[in-house]
């Protein structure tokens, strides 16, 4: 089996599927978050910049069709004429009326090189009426949505102001099985309050509630977010790459080779980062992962095969 990948990743799953390489475009769609706007707080989770992690979204003052247009120019060098996704990124982006959803999904899907609609919400944003346009979408394009679970442990939960119990997850799951819609959890490593294994019992959790995809991030720190008021007051450590690269590759070694890796680590902007530095090399980072790999001779659900 040398000749299979150590794991299922994303543009491997995208060359099997459609038979070359595709790539993302991200998209602002001008949304905000219940967890912003005062419906549960106003703070939002302490790591989310003011970007609503989206920092290399496109600009919301343009049309989602002209924010496609510029951000086909960022990759026209290296990605002139192929088919992308369009990525609904930062924020809720679910979190609005029904029919300013549909008018935007759908000028994304008009754009000839878009073939399928990437969405990023909360669990608690998705109402009957959403589900009925996602199904209705997920009927005739390629979609998937991702859910910003993080954590299985509550107490964690509470820290990060994340804003809704572990419950609200399984049923928004649920929901999107009944219909057959992808759904990608989002896993963070290194919350604070982070019990060892808590990043692992996560990713097992969401293959359980039949996640169909995993994006693993490292704990960014962002300048001017709660989450650097947090580490300042309480004067916690930061995570070291060696310990990030292990916990990654334990969560890979258990959870199926059906599970498609989206992300295992995070894009930091520079301008922005106070911690870890050392993530801002995310090739090293990802090399270190493989090398692990490599010299345990572990694949993505077990060691060999």
């Amino acid at each position: 089996m040398s000749s299979k990948k150590r794991y299922n990743s994303l543009d491997n799953y995208f060359k099997n599927t459609f038979g070359e390489k595709i790539y993302k475009v991200s998209l602002d769609g001008g949304f905000t978050c219940p967890n912003r706007d005062g419906t549960l707080s106003t703070k939002g989770c302490i790591f989310c910049s003011e970007s609503g992690s989206g920092d290399f979204a496109g600009s919301r003052r343009l049309s989602i069709t002209e924010q496609i247009e510029e951000q086909l120019k960022l990759i026209e060098n290296k990605f002139p004429s192929g088919k992308v996704i369009a990525y609904f990124q930062n924020f809720t982006n679910t979190y609005g009326d029904v029919e300013y959803l549909r008018k935007i999904y759908y000028e994304a899907l008009s754009h000839p090189r878009v073939i399928g609609l990437a969405i990023a919400t909360r669990p608690d944003c998705l109402g009957d009426n959403i589900i009925e346009l996602l199904n209705e979408i997920n009927n005739k394009y390629f979609l998937w949505i991702e859910l910003g679970l993080q954590t299985i442990n509550e107490k964690v939960a509470k820290i990060i102001n994340r804003q809704y119990p572990l419950k609200t997850y399984e049923e928004a799951a649920e929901k999107l099985k009944k219909y057959n819609i992808k759904f990608v959890t989002h896993i963070i490593v290194g919350l604070p309050g982070e019990e060892e294994d808590d990043p692992l019992n996560t990713a097992v959790y969401s293959e359980k509630c039949g996640t169909w995809g995993i994006k693993i991030h490292l704990l960014h720190i962002i300048k001017n977010t709660e989450l650097e008021k947090f580490y300042k007051e309480n004067e916690l450590k930061i995570q070291k790459k060696e310990e990030y690269v292990k916990k990654v590759v334990k969560i890979l070694q258990n959870i199926s080779y059906n599970i498609v890796i989206h992300r295992l680590t995070g894009d930091g902007n520079k301008e922005t980062l106070a911690a870890p530095l050392w993530s801002l090399n995310k090739r090293d980072v990802l090399n270190s992962i493989e090398k692990e790999m490599k010299a345990e001779n572990i694949y993505q659900g077990g060691t060999k095969f």
